[in-house]
């Protein structure tokens, strides 16, 4: 069925939505599918994505080739009129789109109605700088020696891979997409395999209002999509994921040199200060930044330092809010924290929770199971672990759970120190009730984004530089350095050849 026909053919429970590829301007299904499950009602299926070929995949990559000339011959401010018709509308399916994201990842209705959401935001903050992407900088002659003029210039890669993991993938891509798309490239979005309906369906709407082949959608299983990185005709992929997932993006890009943008994980460190700001605002805003999305968030904190003199206020201020949480179904009224998506990713946070205990941790945990039928489903209470040993895996590794390290220092230097000991380098945040510590402190922190006083992905300014350092990364998304991350940088030197003729020789 198209896309229209999609959209009202799914119900209130969602059940039986069915997303095809997208591949050059033509809607294709295939004979084997994913089926995709609901992760808090065991057994359950949400509905069926294709699963491409790699015959399939190599069609994308053939239609992306053949659309990028005339995509890439625009002008950046006419593909920008071409992608603001495109996205005109996107939201009048957002009730739908965000209700199959929340059966398929887990997460309640209202972070899911805001992954989508943001993904329009994204859009349109980057065709706010499309009058900065044909900008050209010209070095002039220098007096002396030779004489040339020498223009700056921007150009775009060709066929560009974007692949966007399972946790908030509408909201992600829309970090990466736009910038790829107004850089003057082809796109191909891989979507992630436990959530790709709702993606697929936002994704294609858009694609339908652009030209055959500038956009296209592929889901499928991984055996089939090298040819998304390795196919010569691929210039560039950008990869949203786990560590160990980059690593392999790298690897096999390193067999054709494709170009790699890499946004991985974090073990992001929220230092409060011994004058941080404890009011209910603030501790709501560090809740948040732990455990929304139930924790799986690659920029939420996952490592809490606190001068020893405010640790037990901490502690107090996050159990009476832990206390209030709601474990059940995303899209049932009064849920505060739904399943974790896989479980497998259940497994590992509860053996992480384990070993804490093991290792006589103070860890306190929160919420009821629910049952009924969502008994069985990846499910998770929600957890902190007081002043842990730092060599236990809740301090050392990314959770992506609903569990955190609170970690006591006695001086500044402690803190910093701690916090930059680890392998991830993508967010981190300050809290402290004096602009000149946050400073002092915050510039000291290895990553690539600090908050002041907050921290989380609900708090991003999306027209800043994004990504990380260390293993969480590199490259840049959202503003015109996301743009820039998908062009190459080219000179044209021009001689004055009767200026040249004139220098002695």
């Amino acid at each position: 069925m198209g896309m229209s026909e999609t959209a009202e053919a799914v119900g209130t429970t969602m059940q039986g939505v069915r997303t095809g590829l997208y591949i050059g301007g033509q809607e294709r299904f295939t004979d084997e599918v994913l089926k995709v499950a609901d992760p808090g009602k065991p057994g359950v299926i949400v509905g069926e994505a294709a699963s491409a070929s790699a015959q399939d995949v190599a069609d994308a990559v053939a239609a992306a080739k053949a659309a990028y000339p005339a995509w890439s011959a625009l002008s950046a401010t006419d593909r920008a009129a071409a992608m603001a018709t495109a996205i005109a509308g996107i939201g009048d399916d957002r009730d739908a789109d965000a209700a199959i994201l929340s059966q398929e990842n887990g997460k309640i209705r209202f972070e899911a109605w805001v992954d989508a959401l943001v993904f329009e935001i994204r859009w349109n903050l980057t065709l706010g700088v499309a009058d900065q992407v044909d900008t050209t900088q010209t070095l002039p002659v220098v007096p002396g020696a030779i004489p040339v003029s020498t223009e700056i210039a921007y150009q775009s890669l060709g066929v560009v891979t974007l692949i966007v993991p399972f946790n908030w993938p509408i909201a992600i891509l829309g970090a990466s997409l736009p910038n790829a798309l107004l850089a003057g490239n082809s796109v191909i979005v891989k979507v992630p395999p436990t959530t790709p309906l709702a993606i697929a369906r936002v994704v294609q709407r858009v694609a339908e209002k652009l030209p055959a082949g500038v956009l296209n959608v592929i889901s499928g299983k991984d055996e089939n999509m090298s040819g998304l990185i390795q196919n010569p005709d691929v210039a560039k992929i950008s990869f949203t994921g786990s560590v160990p997932g980059g690593k392999r993006m790298m690897e096999m890009a390193s067999k054709t040199l494709t170009r790699v943008t890499l946004e991985l994980g974090g073990n992001d460190a929220a230092v409060l200060l011994d004058d941080a700001i404890l009011d209910d605002e603030h501790l709501d805003r560090l809740f948040a930044s732990i455990y929304d999305t139930t924790g799986q968030i690659c920029m939420n904190a996952k490592r809490v330092f606190v001068h020893r003199s405010r640790m037990d206020e901490l502690v107090a201020g996050l159990t009476a809010r832990l206390e209030k949480v709601v474990l059940g179904y995303g899209l049932d009224e009064g849920t505060t924290m739904g399943p974790l998506n896989s479980g497998a990713q259940k497994a590992f946070v509860a053996d992480m929770i384990q070993e804490a205990k093991d290792a006589g941790a103070d860890v306190r945990e929160f919420a009821e199971l629910p049952g009924g039928d969502l008994a069985g489903g990846n499910f998770i209470r929600p957890a902190i672990v007081i002043d842990p040993a730092l060599n236990l895996r809740v301090v050392t590794q990314e959770q992506f759970g609903p569990v955190i390290p609170i970690i006591p220092f006695d001086t500044e230097e402690e803190a910093v120190r701690e916090a930059n000991d680890t392998w991830g380098g993508l967010c981190g945040s300050v809290w402290t009730a004096s602009p000149e510590s946050a400073q002092r402190v915050g510039s000291q922190l290895v990553c690539g984004y600090v908050w002041v006083n907050d921290h989380g992905a609900p708090r991003l300014d999306l027209r800043a530089p994004f990504g990380g350092m260390k293993s969480s990364g590199f490259g840049r998304e959202q503003g015109i350095e996301g743009v820039r991350d998908f062009q190459d940088t080219r000179a044209i030197a021009t001689i004055d050849p009767e200026a040249l003729a004139a220098m002695p020789h």
